[in-house]
């Protein structure tokens, strides 16, 4: 009896780790919501519906000189192999599959190494309501990245993307 006990507590001990580090949409849930450009006109930015379904979907707006000049339709998901995905689908030209590198509380990486530009997403959630979106990647043998400063906004304030 003892021994069963010591190997059933054991089992426990190796598996939570595991459970609890197991990455999950539901835990991206700090990213919903209406993001507006820190930078850019008014009208560009994110938005990210909250997680359901084990999935979120969000959309992107530039806007240039009065403009809608980019956009991007996101969802992350799970895969078939119930893998934590981000898939984008910018501007109206193929969907990109970037795969989850890792996750924390306010951080969020994925990647596609075999894209031609970008190879990384990385959302970034900071200090004062601000998320910061980054692209990341290699174009003719340089490293590039751009960043994206964003501040919450009120969804219903028309100031939103």
């Amino acid at each position: 009896m003892k021994m069963h006990i010591a190997t059933t507590s054991m089992t426990l001990l190796f598996a939570l780790p595991a459970l609890a580090g197991d990455p999950s949409v539901a835990d991206m849930r700090w990213m919903s919501g209406c993001w507006v450009s820190a930078e850019g006109e008014p009208g560009s930015g994110e938005q990210w519906m909250v997680p359901a379904g084990r999935s979120m979907l969000g959309m992107s707006r530039t806007v240039r000189d009065g403009a809608t000049v980019a956009f991007e339709f996101l969802r992350i998901t799970e895969d078939e192999d119930g893998k934590v995905v981000l898939v984008a689908l910018p501007s109206g030209q193929q969907s990109t599959t970037f795969a989850l590198l890792s996750q924390s509380d306010n951080e969020v990486v994925f990647e596609n190494p075999e894209h031609d530009f970008p190879q990384r997403v990385i959302y970034r959630l900071m200090p004062g309501n601000l998320l910061t979106g980054r692209i990341e990647g290699t174009i003719n043998g340089t490293e590039r990245n751009v960043d994206f400063p964003m501040k919450k906004a009120d969804c219903g304030s028309g100031d939103g993307a």
